[in-house]
């Protein structure tokens, strides 16, 4: 359960952090909830992975938020957080599990 977890708080940033500014209008609300979770997700990928995945993670994790900005006029708010969602999901399930 715990190599799911910091996708788990990815997911979660994302999507509720976008759900959260729009249904308050309060961009700020749902920064402090994608910030939450990314240091969530970060000290989860650190114990589960090392800390050098655990940043780079995180970059990845930022770098989408950003990305689904210019994306989102493309394809429009959801479907571009739900993609760079899947994204940052994949990359979390796949470089951020305990080694064995």
């Amino acid at each position: 359960m715990s190599s799911l977890l910091p996708t788990i708080f990815t997911t979660t940033g994302l999507i509720g952090g976008f759900q959260t500014a729009r249904a308050t209008k309060n961009r700020q609300l749902g920064g402090a909830v994608l910030a939450v979770a990314g240091t969530a997700a970060f000290l989860a990928w650190r114990k589960n992975a090392g800390t050098g995945t655990a940043a780079a993670l995180t970059a990845a994790y930022v770098l989408a938020f950003g990305a689904s900005h210019p994306l989102a006029k493309k394809m429009g708010a959801w479907p571009a957080v739900y993609t760079v969602t899947a994204a940052t999901a994949a990359a979390s399930f796949l470089l951020g599990r305990k080694r064995s």
